[in-house]
């Protein structure tokens, strides 16, 4: 099991990118959590078999049909295990 921080850059805000992620994380059986930035990124930060967060990542390089990926960045880092992935909202 491994944990990856994710930043995606581009027009990733307002077109449904968190809760896309959301479910394909789910479908890939993946946990951890995806919030917007105030600098207009998606953050993730997920955990699960190496392949499965291959597939993932791919996929955030693609994002949803109305987003405009132009940047994914992507690091290991300490495992963090969680129960499910959720969306972290704004207060």
């Amino acid at each position: 099991m491994k944990t990856f921080h994710i930043i995606i850059s581009g027009k990733v805000q307002g077109v449904f990118f968190r809760a896309t992620a959301q479910k394909i994380a789910d479908k890939l059986r993946l946990a951890g959590r995806v919030m917007n930035t105030a600098k207009g990124d998606v953050e993730i930060i997920v955990s699960g078999p190496s392949a499965d967060l291959e597939n993932f990542i791919k996929w955030c390089n693609i994002g949803p049909q109305r987003a405009r990926v132009e940047k994914v960045t992507s690091e290991e880092i300490d495992y963090q295990p969680f129960d499910s992935f959720e969306i972290i909202r704004k207060v």
